[in-house]
Protein backbone atom coordinates (compact mmCIF):
# COMPACT_ATOMS: atom_id res chain seq x y z
CA UNK A 1 0.00 0.00 0.00
CA UNK A 2 1.40 3.37 -1.04
CA UNK A 3 0.41 6.35 1.07
CA UNK A 4 -0.47 9.63 -0.60
CA UNK A 5 1.02 12.94 0.45
CA UNK A 6 -1.99 13.76 2.64
CA UNK A 7 -1.81 10.39 4.38
CA UNK A 8 1.92 10.76 5.02
CA UNK A 9 1.35 14.22 6.49
CA UNK A 10 -1.43 12.92 8.74
CA UNK A 11 0.75 10.00 9.85
CA UNK A 12 3.61 12.33 10.74
CA UNK A 13 1.29 14.68 12.59
CA UNK A 14 0.06 11.91 14.89
CA UNK A 15 3.47 10.38 15.46
CA UNK A 16 4.69 10.63 19.04
CA UNK A 17 8.31 11.10 20.03
CA UNK A 18 9.81 9.46 23.11
CA UNK A 19 13.02 10.92 24.52
CA UNK A 20 15.03 8.58 26.74
CA UNK A 21 17.28 10.49 29.11
CA UNK A 22 19.42 7.92 30.85
CA UNK A 23 22.83 6.60 31.77
CA UNK A 24 24.79 3.46 30.80
CA UNK A 25 21.80 1.22 31.59
CA UNK A 26 20.04 2.81 28.62
CA UNK A 27 23.12 3.49 26.47
CA UNK A 28 23.87 -0.17 25.70
CA UNK A 29 27.10 -0.17 27.69
CA UNK A 30 28.97 -3.43 27.08
CA UNK A 31 26.32 -4.72 24.68
CA UNK A 32 26.18 -5.28 20.95
CA UNK A 33 24.27 -2.53 19.17
CA UNK A 34 20.54 -3.14 19.20
CA UNK A 35 20.50 -5.38 22.29
CA UNK A 36 19.61 -2.77 24.91
CA UNK A 37 16.12 -2.16 26.26
CA UNK A 38 15.70 1.10 24.32
CA UNK A 39 16.38 -0.66 21.02
CA UNK A 40 13.97 -3.40 22.10
CA UNK A 41 11.41 -0.69 22.85
CA UNK A 42 11.59 0.53 19.26
CA UNK A 43 10.85 -3.00 18.05
CA UNK A 44 8.02 -3.31 20.57
CA UNK A 45 6.37 -0.13 19.35
CA UNK A 46 6.53 -1.36 15.76
CA UNK A 47 5.10 -4.75 16.75
CA UNK A 48 2.27 -3.08 18.67
CA UNK A 49 1.66 -0.76 15.68
CA UNK A 50 2.06 2.30 17.89
CA UNK A 51 2.97 5.38 15.86
CA UNK A 52 5.96 6.57 17.89
CA UNK A 53 9.68 7.11 17.46
CA UNK A 54 12.40 6.88 20.10
CA UNK A 55 15.34 9.23 20.58
CA UNK A 56 17.94 7.71 22.89
CA UNK A 57 19.85 10.59 24.48
CA UNK A 58 21.43 8.37 27.13
CA UNK A 59 25.13 8.65 27.96
CA UNK A 60 27.24 6.26 30.01
CA UNK A 61 28.21 7.89 33.29
CA UNK A 62 25.42 10.45 33.10
CA UNK A 63 24.19 12.11 36.29
CA UNK A 64 21.09 14.16 37.00
CA UNK A 65 23.27 17.30 36.86
CA UNK A 66 24.68 16.40 33.47
CA UNK A 67 21.26 15.55 32.11
CA UNK A 68 19.88 18.81 33.43
CA UNK A 69 22.50 20.76 31.48
CA UNK A 70 21.60 18.90 28.27
CA UNK A 71 17.83 18.75 28.56
CA UNK A 72 16.88 22.30 27.42
CA UNK A 73 18.59 21.81 24.06
CA UNK A 74 17.16 18.30 23.67
CA UNK A 75 13.64 19.55 24.34
CA UNK A 76 14.09 22.41 21.88
CA UNK A 77 15.44 20.25 19.08
CA UNK A 78 13.52 16.99 19.59
CA UNK A 79 10.20 18.34 20.90
CA UNK A 80 9.26 15.04 22.57
CA UNK A 81 5.75 14.13 23.66
CA UNK A 82 7.13 11.91 26.38
CA UNK A 83 10.39 11.90 28.37
CA UNK A 84 11.65 8.79 30.14
CA UNK A 85 14.08 9.68 32.92
CA UNK A 86 16.41 6.82 33.87
CA UNK A 87 18.96 8.40 36.17
CA UNK A 88 20.23 8.51 39.74
CA UNK A 89 22.59 5.57 39.96
CA UNK A 90 25.72 7.53 39.10
CA UNK A 91 24.70 10.34 41.44
CA UNK A 92 24.64 7.86 44.31
CA UNK A 93 27.93 6.24 43.31
CA UNK A 94 29.55 9.67 43.34
CA UNK A 95 28.12 10.45 46.75
CA UNK A 96 25.92 13.34 45.65
CA UNK A 97 23.68 14.61 48.42
CA UNK A 98 20.10 13.38 48.51
CA UNK A 99 18.87 16.98 48.53
CA UNK A 100 20.74 17.80 45.31
CA UNK A 101 19.57 14.65 43.55
CA UNK A 102 15.96 15.40 44.43
CA UNK A 103 16.32 19.03 43.32
CA UNK A 104 17.74 17.92 39.98
CA UNK A 105 14.96 15.40 39.43
CA UNK A 106 12.36 18.06 40.18
CA UNK A 107 13.95 20.40 37.63
CA UNK A 108 14.18 17.67 34.99
CA UNK A 109 10.49 16.91 35.41
CA UNK A 110 9.51 20.58 35.50
CA UNK A 111 11.43 21.39 32.32
CA UNK A 112 9.91 18.45 30.51
CA UNK A 113 6.37 19.27 31.58
CA UNK A 114 6.72 22.96 30.75
CA UNK A 115 7.70 21.90 27.25
CA UNK A 116 4.52 19.86 26.92
CA UNK A 117 5.97 16.41 27.53
CA UNK A 118 4.62 13.68 29.75
CA UNK A 119 7.21 12.11 32.06
CA UNK A 120 7.93 8.54 33.11
CA UNK A 121 10.44 8.25 35.94
CA UNK A 122 12.33 4.99 36.38
CA UNK A 123 13.24 4.23 39.97
CA UNK A 124 16.60 2.85 41.04
CA UNK A 125 18.12 1.42 44.21
CA UNK A 126 21.68 1.71 45.49
CA UNK A 127 23.99 -1.17 46.50
CA UNK A 128 24.00 -2.23 50.19
CA UNK A 129 27.55 -0.96 50.63
CA UNK A 130 26.24 2.62 50.37
CA UNK A 131 24.76 2.15 53.84
CA UNK A 132 21.14 1.57 54.90
CA UNK A 133 20.41 5.21 55.68
CA UNK A 134 21.61 6.53 52.33
CA UNK A 135 19.87 3.67 50.51
CA UNK A 136 16.58 4.43 52.25
CA UNK A 137 16.82 8.17 51.61
CA UNK A 138 17.84 7.61 47.99
CA UNK A 139 14.77 5.44 47.39
CA UNK A 140 12.53 8.01 49.05
CA UNK A 141 13.84 10.67 46.67
CA UNK A 142 11.89 9.13 43.80
CA UNK A 143 8.78 8.89 45.96
CA UNK A 144 9.02 12.58 46.87
CA UNK A 145 9.36 13.59 43.23
CA UNK A 146 6.43 11.44 42.16
CA UNK A 147 4.24 12.74 44.98
CA UNK A 148 5.09 16.36 44.15
CA UNK A 149 4.82 16.16 40.37
CA UNK A 150 2.32 13.31 39.83
CA UNK A 151 4.52 11.81 37.10
CA UNK A 152 4.20 8.19 36.04
CA UNK A 153 6.62 5.96 37.91
CA UNK A 154 8.29 2.55 37.66
CA UNK A 155 9.36 1.81 41.27
CA UNK A 156 12.38 -0.32 40.38
CA UNK A 157 13.76 -0.39 36.86
CA UNK A 158 15.90 -3.48 37.61
CA UNK A 159 13.11 -5.53 39.17
CA UNK A 160 13.60 -9.27 38.52
CA UNK A 161 17.19 -8.53 37.48
CA UNK A 162 18.98 -7.15 40.55
CA UNK A 163 16.64 -8.54 43.21
CA UNK A 164 16.62 -12.24 42.31
CA UNK A 165 18.61 -15.10 43.90
CA UNK A 166 20.85 -15.45 40.84
CA UNK A 167 21.27 -11.70 40.42
CA UNK A 168 25.02 -11.90 39.85
CA UNK A 169 24.40 -13.98 36.74
CA UNK A 170 22.25 -11.17 35.32
CA UNK A 171 25.17 -8.75 35.15
CA UNK A 172 28.34 -8.25 33.16
CA UNK A 173 31.70 -8.89 34.83
CA UNK A 174 31.67 -5.41 36.40
CA UNK A 175 28.61 -6.38 38.45
CA UNK A 176 26.90 -3.12 37.50
CA UNK A 177 25.61 -3.42 33.96
CA UNK A 178 23.01 -6.06 33.03
CA UNK A 179 23.80 -8.56 30.30
CA UNK A 180 21.84 -8.57 27.06
CA UNK A 181 19.43 -11.29 28.17
CA UNK A 182 18.35 -9.09 31.11
CA UNK A 183 17.24 -6.19 28.93
CA UNK A 184 13.93 -7.74 27.83
CA UNK A 185 13.04 -7.92 31.54
CA UNK A 186 13.98 -4.26 31.96
CA UNK A 187 11.70 -3.34 29.06
CA UNK A 188 8.94 -5.47 30.58
CA UNK A 189 9.24 -3.40 33.76
CA UNK A 190 8.82 -0.17 31.80
CA UNK A 191 6.26 -1.15 29.19
CA UNK A 192 2.97 -1.29 31.22
CA UNK A 193 3.37 2.28 32.51
CA UNK A 194 4.77 3.59 29.26
CA UNK A 195 1.92 2.16 27.21
CA UNK A 196 -0.59 4.02 29.36
CA UNK A 197 1.08 7.31 28.42
CA UNK A 198 0.98 6.65 24.70
CA UNK A 199 -2.15 7.71 22.86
Amino acid sequence: MILGAASITAFAATQQKILVLGDSLSAEYGLARGMGWVALLEKKLAKEKINATVVNASISGETTSGALSRLPALLHVQKPNLVIIELGGNDALRGMTIAQIEKNFMQLVDLSQKNGAKVLLLGMQVPPNMGPTYAREFASTYQHVVKSTKVAFVPFFLKDVADVPNARDQFQTDGIHPIATSHPTMLANVWPDLKKLLK
